[in-house]
């Protein structure tokens, strides 16, 4: 089994979302991999959109890749779109640079710098429209898969868990997890909020306000509205969504679906969380140690490891019946019509 456990749900009318944000956390030097600069990351969210829907980015002429080289968790999510022919809708819940694709717009404010102790200046308002939006969503789906693209959004993660009292441990799209760095941005942000540790535990919205980003609230009030079955898709950023979720008090059908790269990542305690958070955790192996591409062979290395809800992607495919063989093959068949020229 290549997603273990292997999902048993048969639903009629899966949907795919993915959330779209931006936050200047992420210009911090060292703190993400999802661009090829930190200032290139305003562009890595609308790439990232622009990549799985039409098969290439668009609104920037750099490689769809980290500055190591590894292809973009797009290209996951791209393969598991074409193999399974889901719908995949892209929300707009804070954007600098805007994909030259259509997408839902929440009207949102993009993200500050954790560091000033205010971090989303609109929690509320971009919570209460996507509660709107999960009650609509709920009438054209039984089964939604929320994934994300926010560059900076693994440290905004730990950052929110702290505030709510859990010593969550986060991933990096960096092979070397720079942890020392997050933790001392983290604490300067608190410091400038006036908060310690778990001092936010029934203040979730004010968490994000902190030290979050507009996915959080996003994805929180899609939960709070969709009335069917959700699976949260992404790592550790979508444990501190988890998180959240359980600090609000709402008793939804949530689980959530990752990559091996995150849920066996030893700087991180992605298992550990969701144990602790009480939700069901999928895990999924693309099988890249067998790919012919050097980029994919990345993965295995610690580069990347997650994205642009590539775990769920490929807990989606799998869910259709598609096996790992034939979900490499579209991976590598999409990265060679990306990298080909």
């Amino acid at each position: 089994m290549w997603v273990e456990p292997f999902p048993d749900f048969h639903p009629s009318n899966p949907l795919f979302l993915c959330i779209l944000a931006n936050t200047e956390t992420a210009k911090i030097p060292g703190i993400s991999a999802a661009g090829k600069s930190p200032e290139l990351t305003d562009y890595t969210p609308a790439a990232d959109a622009e990549l799985v829907e039409t098969g290439n980015p668009i609104s920037i002429n750099e490689p769809a890749m980290t500055p190591s080289g590894a292809p973009s968790p797009a290209v996951l999510t791209r393969a598991s779109m074409l193999l399974t022919g889901m719908p995949c809708f892209f929300i707009n819940a804070g954007l600098r640079v805007r994909p030259k694709i259509p997408t839902i717009d929440l009207d949102s404010k993009p993200g500050g710098n954790i560091r000033t102790g205010y971090a989303v200046s609109d929690v509320m308002a971009t919570y209460h429209k996507s509660v709107e939006l999960g009650k609509k969503l709920s009438k054209f789906t039984d089964l939604v898969i929320i994934g994300e693209s926010v560059p900076g959004g693994t440290t905004t993660a730990m950052g929110v868990m702290q505030a709510l009292g859990y010593d969550g441990k986060v991933s990096s799209s960096f092979s070397d997890n720079p942890l020392g760095l997050k933790e001392r941005v983290i604490l300067e942000g608190m410091k400038k909020a006036g908060i310690i540790f778990g001092s936010l535990t029934r203040q979730p919205m004010r968490a994000i306000e902190c030290l979050g980003d507009p996915m959080m609230a996003a994805a929180a009030g899609l939960v709070d509205g969709l009335n069917t079955k959700v699976v949260l898709a992404g790592g550790t950023q979508m444990v501190s969504v988890l998180s959240i979720i359980k600090s609000l008090g709402l008793k939804r059908d949530v689980s959530i679906a990752t990559t091996k790269y995150v849920a066996f990542d030893t700087t991180a305690n992605f298992e550990n969380m969701t144990r602790l958070l009480g939700y069901q955790a999928f895990v999924a192996d693309p099988g890249f140690r067998n790919s012919k591409f050097k980029g994919l062979h990345m993965y295995e290395n610690g580069d990347v490891k997650e994205g642009v809800g590539a775990g769920g992607a490929m807990f989606a495919a799998a869910m259709c019946g598609f096996s790992q063989k034939k979900f490499l093959e579209k991976a590598e068949e999409v990265c060679y019509n990306i990298f080909k020229n």
